[in-house]
């Protein structure tokens, strides 16, 4: 089947905007230097560790050397820029694009494998490329961010394969790459695993091999972050999030009650669903909170999910998983800082956008696309929000 004019114009818009806002947010955003820019420079050079990351934000300090606690994979995304120094400087944005503007363009057949149809299809891909926060983190050049584009762009991978031929390795592959990203993403291997070999249970030949496959390249990317772990820090368990250092006198006493612990889920509940805009004195008389925003002002489209129900099979599965990966994420002493809306939220994002379209049969009206378009102007105001625009500081 042929890519149409359709596909070509979407994928076509997807790139303008991309492009354009992240040239935008580079021009007028402030930085300085890029820290994981200098990690990758001194991997290149053969370390891990950077002395002039010394009592910077999430910094860990062990055994007299400085680490950013972040995951593998955003390292393995800017080595190739940090190789060419007329690339260092822009780094951060080109990796975020190169990694956003694909998964943008993959939630159109996305949207098709979970049974979006015609105009509908086109409408559930751009909430999911302009109206969900993967937009505003592939296009602000943020490192933090990367991490959350990569991990969306593994699950949309997954999510379809596992609409089509639902090959093992290729399952186990692509969540390992998102665990890789973001480690929160890993419960989601407990349903589908199980689903995947529920499906083979009558031959224990399919059944051995489905298992070996899905499990093989999850163990090894476990094995790699185990043995990233050790080298930094001196054991395969410790991330260094509970040693890095952190300025903020609110998030420090809040990862003094545990870096994962019930006690966060009041505050990170709170900040996912109910925290409002900040008025202002001035156009455009509010701002968002740089600590979180609710899900319901950032994304409502999202919540078009519960059309799918709950008595669907298929619908089952992606709430299971949703749910799994959003236990860490709550439990988690931050949410992020400084952010727009509820960064963390793109870890069950996917999940959630499947069951968009799997509930789009359902639609009745013009709800459902206002609701996909006040999204898109949501996050496009936290794009600008976030670019530090003179209006809205």
């Amino acid at each position: 089947m042929g890519i149409g004019r359709g596909e070509l114009g979407f994928a076509a818009v997807v790139v303008l905007a991309y492009v354009i806002v992240a040239m935008v947010s580079a021009q007028y955003r402030h930085d300085g230097i890029d820290r994981m820019m200098i990690v990758a420079q001194r991997v290149l050079a053969g370390h891990l560790d950077a002395p002039s990351l010394a009592h910077t934000v999430d910094t860990a300090e062990y055994a007299g050397r400085y680490y950013i606690a972040v995951g593998p994979l955003q390292i393995l995304a800017y080595l190739p820029f940090a190789a060419v120094p007329a690339l260092q400087s822009n780094g951060g944005y080109l990796a975020g694009l190169l990694v956003g503007i694909p998964t943008a363009w993959l939630s159109l057949p996305l949207a098709r494998a979970y049974g979006a149809k015609g105009s509908t299809a086109y409408w559930i891909a751009a909430l999911t490329s302009f109206g969900t926060l993967l937009f505003y983190t592939a296009v602000v050049g943020n490192f933090y961010y990367l991490a959350h584009v990569e991990s969306f762009l593994a699950l949309v991978l997954f999510l379809i394969e596992w609409a089509g031929r639902r090959r093992p390795l290729v399952l186990g592959a692509c969540l390992a790459l998102s665990f890789l990203a973001r480690p929160t993403t890993l419960l989601a291997v407990i349903p589908f695993g199980i689903a995947l070999l529920w499906q083979r249970r009558d031959s224990v030949r399919e059944l051995a091999a489905a298992a070996i496959g899905f499990a093989v390249p999850v163990g090894a990317a476990l094995v790699a972050y185990g043995w990233y772990d050790w080298v930094r820090f001196g054991s395969p368990l410790q991330a260094g999030y509970a040693l890095t250092y952190l300025p903020q006198p609110g998030l420090a006493a809040r990862r003094a009650l545990g870096v994962f612990s019930l006690e966060q889920l009041p505050e990170n509940l709170r900040l996912a669903f109910l925290a409002p805009f900040q008025t202002i004195g001035k156009f455009p008389f509010i701002k968002a909170d740089p600590y979180g925003l609710s899900m319901v002002l950032v994304s409502p489209a999202l919540f078009t999910a519960l059309w799918a129900g709950f008595r669907n099979r298929g619908a089952q599965l992606m709430w299971i998983a949703a749910a799994l990966v959003a236990i860490p994420v709550f439990l988690y002493y931050g949410g992020g800082y400084v952010q727009y809306g509820f960064r963390y939220s793109l870890d069950f994002t996917p999940f959630l956008v499947v069951l968009v379209a799997i509930g789009s049969s359902r639609w009745k009206g013009p709800l459902e696309r206002l609701l996909i378009l006040a999204s898109i102007i949501s996050v496009t105001y936290g794009v600008f929000w976030w670019g530090n625009f003179e209006f809205i500081k």
